[in-house]
């Protein structure tokens, strides 16, 4: 799985994005000329900023900042990496995680490389310590340092504060939640063919029913909005019902479909399939599938063919360096991908959906112990654990780091470091086949020895050799 620096055809894909831009660069008129004057006040001003623009963090000095130049990412050798540890396992699997991943790169890179760690805050312990759960540090600080890490936070389930991982997607506009689900030999698996399964999951993260516009049963706000629907629109809502707005924008749509697409054309996938409902909902979820379609042929014609025309024009047969756009009704692909999983390669889908979806492709391959994600936007990228807190295990040094530490895995990748995520792989591959796994995999499986967190993250490290 390869995210930010792009191989073959990427030098033709460069080109064909660029060509607008560099358009719409020269129609803008002449460059303004800034005299020597004004360069040395600039730079004085900078330097005259404070040090730090955070309240109670202090970033580390010893590190360099990633920066992001006209799309491109530029990864110092020592990049200042966020992370925020988590509730509950977060205090177990951000430790065995990190271990992991400051092996790999020590060892792909000999001491050319290393990340620098610098811990924020979000949670019971942003609560702690600023009095709120996702404090305004933590934003900016992402937004700083561009690419940052985290372990799983606690959400609420009826009430209590907002899930402060969809605020965090929302907030730095980390519009595309991109899950790859692949599996590892020797893992437990409900099926019989796991390795047939080998996708990447785009799930669009700001927008459908996940936006938060919602109003409680029996307020003002929702009875104005029952009222509207009922007396304006014509619709008939029960007067005792909770209110929820699913809205899906052209734009959030087709920059999800375009990174899928890109992401295709770049790791020499084979298909992008649209998941939608718009045989139901069709201004929402149908839309979606039409502005997919939409921005593929626009943007993509020399690269993509809809399965349409291939099997209309071509007999159902790829004209060699063709990437196949499809689509499947969201229940039909539930199914699609138990009995047809290796029909299906990058997928692009709403949020309700996309949860759904990747959640249940997770469970054919191990679980989510084993599925990592990324929430990716054009500007800032922050890498999860997939799953929950699972309080009652807090501390207890026996739950799987093993999304975690996939997690860091792309983003090792999406810094350009593939010879530290190779390791990873690899060394996690060799340690399952060696049959030493934390519980959830030591219950299903024969003759394995069954290891702490810890002791998993460092049988982890001894095969990178």
């Amino acid at each position: 799985m390869e995210f930010g620096h792009a191989p073959a055809p990427a030098k033709e894909l460069r080109k064909h994005l660029t060509q607008g831009r560099v358009a719409g660069r020269k129609s803008r008129g002449r460059l303004q000329y800034k005299s020597p004057k004004q360069i040395a006040d600039r730079k004085q001003a900078q330097e005259a900023e404070p040090v730090s623009e955070f309240e109670k963090l202090t970033p580390p000095s010893d590190g360099e900042i990633i920066e992001k130049r006209r799309k491109k990412l530029h990864v110092p050798d020592r990049p200042i990496i966020p992370f925020i540890v988590g509730d509950g396992t977060g205090v177990d699997i951000w430790p065995a995680a990190k271990k992991v991943i400051e092996a790999a790169v020590e060892k792909a890179f000999q001491g050319r490389k290393q990340i620098v760690w610098f811990q924020i805050y979000a949670g019971e312990a942003a609560n702690e310590l600023y009095g709120t759960h996702l404090p305004e540090d933590t934003i900016k600080a992402i937004e700083k340092f561009v690419v940052a890490i985290k372990g799983p936070l606690t959400t609420p389930v009826g009430g209590g504060h907002r899930s402060l991982n969809v605020t965090m997607r929302q907030r730095l506009d980390l519009y595309a939640c991109v899950r790859p689900v692949r599996y590892f030999r020797g893992v437990p698996s409900p099926v019989r063919r796991p390795q047939k399964l080998d996708i990447v999951i785009f799930r669009e993260n700001t927008e459908d029913v996940y936006a938060g516009i919602e109003y409680k049963q029996g307020t003002p706000e929702a009875e104005r909005v029952i009222t509207f629907l009922n007396e304006m629109m014509g619709c008939t809502v029960r007067p005792d019902s909770g209110i929820g707005i699913k809205p899906i924008s052209i734009t959030a749509t087709k920059r999800l479909v375009r990174k899928a697409i890109i992401y295709a054309i770049q790791n020499h996938r084979c298909s992008v399939t649209l998941v939608h409902k718009g045989n139901i909902m069709k201004y929402t979820e149908g839309a979606f599938r039409d502005w997919g379609y939409e921005v593929a042929r626009e943007e993509f014609g020399r690269f993509i063919i809809t399965e349409d025309d291939l099997l209309s024009q071509y007999d159902g047969n790829v004209p060699p360096g063709k990437i196949v756009v499809k689509d499947r009704i969201a229940d039909s692909m539930f199914q699609q991908v138990l009995l047809r999983p290796d029909e299906y390669s990058v997928i692009a889908l709403p949020n309700l959906n996309g949860d759904y979806l990747s959640d249940a492709c997770a469970a054919q391959v191990g679980g989510l112990g084993m599925a990592p994600g990324g929430n990716i936007g054009d500007a800032t990228a922050l890498f999860e654990a997939t799953h929950g807190t699972a309080p009652k295990y807090a501390g207890k040094d026996m739950v799987n780091p093993g999304s975690l530490i996939l997690s860091g895995a792309m983003m090792l990748e999406y810094l350009g470091w593939k010879a530290a995520a190779r390791k990873i792989y690899r060394a996690l591959q060799r340690t399952i086949l060696q049959k030493f796994v934390t519980y959830d995999l030591h219950r299903l499986m024969k003759n394995a020895t069954k290891v702490a967190t810890s002791e998993f993250a460092d049988r982890i490290v001894g095969n990178m050799n």
